[in-house]
């Protein structure tokens, strides 16, 4: 007889749970997220997933793998075949940060025709097509700034991707806003998991009918978060948490420019169209060839997106994994959480960091950052990031550089221009 598996940690100590209550996508809620705590009195709990590589270390292709099924879904309810056709008329858009990547891969799998996703670094030279709020999350502004409103001016279905539905609100939040800015008939909402009560999915339906419109939800899996009387209270009271572990040697640091063409976007903050997918593979190609060519083939890597920047990572990832490189991809985050080294917990380990963009001040944070297959292995940790977040800032003592190599880390640093909204509008044709 095979042992039921261990109750996660949180559950076991403090009752808070994930149950599950139905999938079309042959995911259950537990195979999806983990229950996780954060010291915040607006929400003490988090849902971490599995498959998003944003707090564990995750095989690239599982991630992509999720988003190619979520995919599927959103396509089925549109009515639209599967399969390597000719462009959809949909737009996408992914909320940062947690699902700039997940929003991504949605819009490769259903070849639509744009992709966005919001963002919370304000680009200069960049405008501001429309923005929203998130009530719960510790970076609440979303800002949205592709290259041209006309990207956004089409008439067909819009997708809203995230990574969880908790109460469904930041979603409407996001729908009344582009509404406002672009009416338009039918949207979709798509996430790993959706954790609505009863009650907040006749919240969506009242605010659809209020809006005259059509709003589907779709995702992996359905189920409910069961939060036990006095969560918040307990959470916040615990101990502060043990951050920036600390080794006898510290690790080194190498860097790369990693090669990107300056026409092809690096992802989706200003607006990545269908056309753009060609060029973007072309250059994920050479991107890993170069930074293959810097790393050993025996040892494992975990690559490292920063916040926003998912995407590009992800695929760069997935690229070296069919070069035949053990490697394992997540991304460091706004979020403050709370870690704890206890079995059956997922957030083992974290670092805190300055932020390394010179016009911010907030604190940044990456979890656990380890090979999860070994523990006693010792990673290459390779940390993707864009020019705008290469600064001295990011080598200073509190950095994130710093922060990984004091805990006997070794880092290679892969630096890819990033993207100019202006010159993209330039030498690409938006859609009129």
């Amino acid at each position: 007889m095979t042992a039921a598996p261990a109750q996660p940690w949180a559950t076991r100590e403090f009752g808070l749970a994930l149950d599950h209550r139905d999938s079309d996508a042959g995911y259950t809620v537990p195979q999806l997220v983990e229950p996780g705590l954060r010291r915040n009195p607006r929400r003490a709990h988090l849902l971490v997933s599995t498959v998003l590589g944003k707090h564990l270390p995750t095989v690239p292709d599982a991630v992509i793998a999720a988003g190619d099924r979520l995919g599927d879904l959103v396509l089925a309810a549109l009515g639209v075949p599967a399969g390597p056709e000719s462009e959809v008329g949909v737009t996408v858009l992914g909320f940062a940060e947690t699902a700039t990547g997940l929003g991504h891969c949605v819009a490769t799998r259903m070849r639509a025709r744009c992709y966005l996703h919001s963002t919370r670094r304000d680009v200069p030279g960049a405008e501001t097509f429309a923005g929203f709020e998130e009530g719960h999350s510790h970076a609440t502004s979303h800002l949205l700034q592709p290259t041209s409103p006309t990207l956004l001016a089409d008439d067909g279905p819009m997708v809203l991707v995230d990574d969880e539905i908790s109460t469904g609100a930041t979603a409407i939040d996001a729908i009344r806003a582009l509404h406002t800015q672009h009416p338009r008939g039918r949207y979709i909402v798509a996430s790993l998991v959706d954790m609505r009560t009863g009650q907040h999915r006749d919240q969506t339906e009242a605010a659809a009918a209020e809006l005259g419109v059509s709003i589907d939800f779709v995702s992996l899996a359905s189920g409910r978060t069961v939060l036990p009387e006095g969560l918040t209270e307990r959470v916040v009271a615990l101990p502060d948490p043990v951050l920036n572990p600390i080794a006898g040697d510290r690790g080194t640091v190498e860097r790369i420019e990693v090669p990107w063409p300056a026409a092809v976007p690096d992802g989706g903050r200003h607006g990545f169209l269908y056309s753009d997918a060609a060029g973007f593979d072309a250059a994920i190609a050479a991107a890993a060839t170069a930074v293959a060519s810097r790393i050993g083939r025996d040892r494992p890597a975990v690559v490292i997106g920063h916040e926003e920047m998912m995407y590009l990572p992800l695929r760069l990832a997935a690229a070296l994994a069919q070069r035949g490189r053990a490697v394992r991809f997540q991304t460091t985050t706004r979020s403050p959480a709370y870690v704890l080294d206890e079995p059956g917990y997922p957030l083992r380990r974290g670092y805190a960091f300055v932020a390394p963009e010179r016009d911010d001040t907030a604190a940044r944070y990456l979890y656990n950052a380890h090979w999860p297959d070994d523990p006693t292995a010792r990673p290459l940790l390779i940390v993707v990031a864009d020019s705008p977040a290469d600064t001295d800032r990011l080598r200073c003592s509190g950095g994130l550089l710093d922060v990984l190599t004091a805990a006997g880390n070794d880092v290679l640093l892969a630096v890819v221009p990033a993207s100019d909204p202006q010159l993209l509008a330039r030498t690409r044709q938006d859609p009129a």
